[in-house]
């Protein structure tokens, strides 16, 4: 029997500061066989080093609004002032390839996903703790002292969606980190919810021999 190969949708969100950024590109650099990583769009202006169409494709809060409006994001959301969403179609062309395809996308947009494709695979990361997370902020060097309290504030509101979550990585140390994100997908895959094909042909053929001893 066939196994069915199509890949998952992972969701991976966490405070702003929690590295999560830096993890999912340590997974990639460790499984990139196995994983690609959905490129969101945003309205906010690019940090030094970004690139449009690597990290992320920039654009005005006008063509954003206009691709909401083609049914063009298969989630989106308002944060810190910005839009941000992701494009369907590059997400359904990774999966229908056998990739796992990563979603980085904060709190609000994960539970949308989650809603919409119910077989979906939300991790969250977090810092060891809160005094890190602020540390970790402060450290970038790219936004003000109100930007980094709005961040803390926005934290403090989003760790009361953490439990909708399937998992909770604690990002301390990276490598250990990436591998535990490694072997949770892994596992995930497993699961009778997202080889429902495999559960079917397997049923099928059951009853099929049931049928024929029977007679």
């Amino acid at each position: 029997m066939k196994e069915n190969k199509k890949g998952i949708l992972i969701v991976i969100s966490g405070f702003s500061g929690a590295g999560k950024g830096t993890l999912v590109k340590e997974l990639l650099r460790r499984h990139g066989e196995d994983y690609c990583l959905s490129v969101s769009m945003t309205t906010r202006t690019p940090r030094p080093g970004e690139r449009d169409g690597v990290e992320y494709f920039f654009t005005d809060r006008e063509h954003f609004e206009d691709t909401i409006a083609r049914d063009g994001l298969i989630e989106y959301a308002s944060y810190c002032g910005n839009y941000y969403g992701t494009p369907k179609a590059y997400v359904e062309e990774r999966l229908s390839e056998g990739r796992n395809v990563i979603l980085e996308i904060e709190i609000q947009g994960a539970l949308k996903i989650k809603d919409r494709f119910p077989e979906s695979l939300l991790i969250f990361v977090t810092p060891p703790n809160a005094e890190e997370l602020k540390r970790r902020l402060e450290g970038r060097g790219t936004e003000s002292e109100e930007v980094i309290a709005s961040r803390l504030a926005r934290a403090a509101e989003e760790s009361k969606g953490v439990e909708f979550y399937d998992y909770l990585v604690v990002n301390d140390k990276l490598e250990e980190s990436a591998e535990e994100v490694h072997h949770l997908v892994a596992a995930a895959r497993r699961a009778p919810v997202r080889r429902e094909e495999f559960v079917k042909g397997i049923r099928e053929e059951l009853h099929s021999f049931a049928k024929g001893a029977q007679e």
